[in-house]
């Protein structure tokens, strides 16, 4: 990720844990880099930061719909977990008529001219390593604004993770290429954007799975389904969150010791 600072509001309700007992805090500000971010988040589950989330007073905010799942799981190291940066789009239904019939020239002509001109990713150059891209494609029919080609491109270029209400296809190009994609799956789409959507919008505030998600917010997403957290919020959820997880680890831990069951990554 770049060096850039995202300053944060006042944090009226950070918490300092000592043992099980929460503890309101000074008001602070928050100042980080995506880089610290990302570390603070690197192995924190979206269960942890839920918690992380109610102990701030952040209560039921975040969450995405748990229609938005993940496309694939790798029950083994767990690679489809992933922690980002939220960049965000937002592409919406067209009214411009396309012309028909055309010849094959003609139409590899409109749908070239369509993508360039009408939809277009102009945040491509906004990829980051540690971005997640997130897009609101609600509205647009049975349209694929993520494939197997963008969305290995995006990854080529550092992102660690799509979210999406759905208009994603390909999806078993994208299974095998082991791309982490989170979307409605009932909600996919088919067809060429051509035709179909316009881009809107590159980062700015969107809504996906009932969740607002600004650009620069927080975004983990593993089985569980997906949660974003405010960016001013991002420092005491995650110290919140580590403390859950070290805890949940311990006593884990102790149970695969009692049974006799090989330790695993997810205790270690």
């Amino acid at each position: 990720m770049t060096a850039r600072k995202f300053t944060g509001l006042s944090l009226l309700l950070a918490i300092t844990l000592i043992g099980t007992c929460p503890v309101v805090a000074q008001n602070t500000t928050t100042e980080l880099t995506d880089e610290q971010i990302l570390e603070l988040y690197a192995n924190l589950r979206v269960a942890d930061v839920s918690d992380g989330m109610d102990m701030v007073g952040l209560r039921d905010v975040g969450l995405m719909d748990t229609k938005i799942q993940p496309l694939w799981r790798d029950i083994d190291q767990f690679n489809h977990i992933v922690r980002g940066i939220a960049l965000t789009v937002r592409y919406v239904p067209t009214n411009h008529v396309a012309n028909n019939p055309n010849t094959y020239e003609e139409f590899d002509q409109w749908v070239s001219n369509w993508y360039n001109q009408l939809s277009p990713e102009p945040f491509v150059d906004d990829i980051r390593p540690g971005t997640i891209i997130v897009i609101d494609a609600s509205g647009d029919g049975d349209t694929g604004s993520v494939g197997s080609n963008n969305s290995m491109l995006w990854a080529s270029r550092g992102a660690v993770g799509i979210v999406s209400n759905g208009s994603v296809r390909d999806t078993d190009e994208i299974i095998k290429q082991q791309i982490p994609v989170y979307l409605d799956i009932e909600d996919r789409g088919r067809g060429i954007r051509p035709g179909r959507n316009e881009i809107e919008s590159v980062n700015r505030p969107i809504e996906v799975g009932g969740v607002l998600v600004r650009p620069g917010d927080v975004v983990v997403a593993d089985g569980d389904g997906v949660i974003v957290v405010p960016r001013e919020y991002a420092e005491p959820v995650a110290r919140a969150a580590a403390k859950i997880l070290e805890t949940d680890k311990a006593a884990r831990r102790a149970l695969y010791e009692r049974t006799g069951r090989p330790l695993d990554h997810t205790v270690e």
